[in-house]
């Protein structure tokens, strides 16, 4: 069974950073492709980055130049480190298995919640 933790969340003011955390378990981690997603209040889910088996990473263009995706295989862990965040970064992130956990059947964790507010 495939379980996806996420970790790192919380209240930050403008311009601030925070380091998610996503620990993996019940598949093959080093070999997958992961992402991280977002769902803002009232909103839907919004694809934020992926990183391949291989360290290929991808961005969307709001979060670009100020989010970083890594991951340790040795940890089977997935990270996001967020830095000048916005308030309109306010939202829950889920990490997901493959390349866009917004597609449905994604196996995406519970999320944690990140509050950008002063």
């Amino acid at each position: 069974e495939v379980q996806l933790v996420e970790s790192g969340g919380g209240l930050v003011q403008p311009g601030g950073s925070l380091r998610l955390s996503c620990a993996a378990s019940g598949f093959t981690f080093s070999a997958s492709p992961m992402n991280w997603v977002r769902q803002a209040p009232g909103k839907g889910l919004e694809w934020v980055s992926n990183i391949g088996s291989g360290g290929t990473t991808g961005y969307a263009d709001s979060v670009k130049g100020r989010f970083t995706i890594s991951r340790d295989n040795a940890k089977n862990t997935l990270y996001l480190q967020m830095n000048s965040l916005k308030i309109e970064d306010t939202a829950v992130y889920h990490c997901a298995a493959g390349w866009n956990g917004v597609v449905a059947g994604a196996a995406r964790g519970q999320g944690t919640q990140v509050t950008v507010s002063s």
